[in-house]
């Protein structure tokens, strides 16, 4: 076998026995398969897709790639929970501590940005000194003492997938069913979990735009899931326009805070409470999802949750002081506001065009090796169904340069539109598989 060979078959329609899938990955771990040759590969599957055979294959081959944390020592149900991305999608700094406060222990390990889409890591790391790359023995030391740990991989861990989440991120093949699924379940078994929660998003501003495609998603993630001795359930949700009012690492970070503080943001208040109430229900401690979210909410109303929130902060050498003081708002330097043009109601804010104005404001990504500025971002004034006036503020733009300000102005260009009348109301919660 060699490289060229295998990606010539997948670009012909070919299926992949294991031994040919897992000559490729261990080849690109171990250097005999370079990076363009993997490019190569990746969109030669986001264009012929795999059978669930080989989606199989490639994500044992990744899971085994590196160590599978064993976490039978602790006697509680130890649930995950994955987004498929999102725009504004914060809802895991939430959730994590909210989960951990309901009984249930939170193994997660997160991504960074793909595509438009924002990284729950580079959220985290938004907070000085927040340490997102602990070795195996401290991951289980905190979720220990703490009942939740929230990491990026390690070199311990699903290291296959580390290599070519970045790689996915910068060649345009994020979209693709397989290498989602591969990339979510290799990392989530590999941390320990009895059962995965799934956020599938459906709509303009997810990896997989419509319905249709998130369900089936959605449908092989339990699969697959299944075939591991995982418990696992999904909720497909909306995507149509940005999660809460704050685009942007720190500025979602703010927002959590203020969430966990008692703010209420509907979508996130509703969100984290059915996706933390699902993971309370297939942990055990629920006897049904409605029983679950009530639960949630109750701990997430008392502020129960904050206060894990701190807890995590502090024991991954976050500085507490710089969330304890997020009232005293930090912004970068440049700002720009987008007005309404015309009387009337907002019937569009399209998710995918916010996010990546966000990457042109310097949220996200265009290079592997591009970095991060967590100051900058957008915060709407106004949603999906407000009624405007003309020349009222819709978002405001923040970034460390003009040129970039401008360009993410550029970006928002046509994505945001009016209606004389009040648009009907969206449904946040699509359908939830069990």
């Amino acid at each position: 076998m060699n490289p060229s060979e295998i990606i010539k078959l997948k670009r012909n329609k070919n299926h992949l026995s294991r031994e040919q899938i897992d000559f490729f990955i261990k080849g690109y771990l171990n250097g005999k398969v370079t990076d363009y040759q993997m490019s190569a590969f990746l969109m030669s599957v986001y264009f012929n897709g795999m059978n669930d055979e080989e989606t199989f294959y490639l994500t044992e081959i990744m899971l085994n790639s590196g160590e599978i944390i064993n976490l039978d020592f602790l006697n509680m149900p130890k649930i995950d929970k994955h987004s498929t991305g999102g725009v504004g999608d914060k809802i895991s700094l939430i959730l994590a501590p909210l989960a951990a406060v309901c009984g249930i222990a939170v193994p997660m390990i997160s991504g960074r940005g793909l595509g438009h889409t924002g990284g729950t890591l580079d959220k985290l790391e938004s907070i000085p000194g927040f340490n997102v790359n602990l070795p195996v023995k401290n991951f289980k030391e905190q979720i220990a003492n703490l009942g939740v740990v929230m990491i990026g991989q390690t070199p311990e861990l699903a290291p296959a997938d580390k290599k070519l989440y970045a790689l996915r991120d910068v060649t345009a093949t994020v979209e693709c069913m397989p290498l989602i699924i591969s990339s979510i379940l290799s990392k989530k078994i590999a941390e320990g979990a009895d059962g995965i929660v799934f956020d599938v998003k459906a709509g303009s501003g997810a990896n997989l735009p419509t319905k249709e495609e998130s369900a089936e998603l959605a449908k092989k993630l339990i699969s697959v899931s299944k075939k591991f001795g995982k418990k696992a359930l999904a909720v497909i949700t909306d995507m149509n326009e940005p999660l809460g009012y704050n685009i942007g690492n720190w500025l979602e970070v703010e927002e959590c805070v203020e969430v966990l503080k008692g703010k209420m943001v509907p979508d996130i208040f509703k969100l984290t409470n059915v996706l933390t109430g699902a993971m309370i229900y297939i942990g055990g401690i629920a006897k049904n999802l409605e029983d679950g979210e009530k639960i949630a909410a109750d701990n997430l109303m008392n502020k129960k949750a904050y206060g894990k929130f701190i807890e995590i902060v502090k024991y991954q050498n976050g500085n507490v002081d710089y969330i304890k003081d997020s009232a005293n708002l930090k912004r970068a330097k440049f700002k720009k506001e987008v007005l309404s043009s015309e009387d009337g109601f907002i019937s569009e804010l399209n998710a995918s065009d916010f996010g990546y104005a966000s990457i042109e404001l310097g949220c996200g990504r265009k290079k592997t090796d591009d970095e991060i500025d967590y100051l900058a971002g957008i915060i709407l004034k106004k949603k999906y169904g407000y009624e405007v006036k003309a020349g009222d503020v819709v978002c405001e733009l923040y970034a460390e340069s003009e040129v970039k300000l401008n360009n993410g102005m550029k970006r928002l260009e046509g994505a945001i539109s009016f209606s004389k009348s009040k648009p009907s109301e969206k449904k946040l919660i699509i359908d939830i598989l069990e």
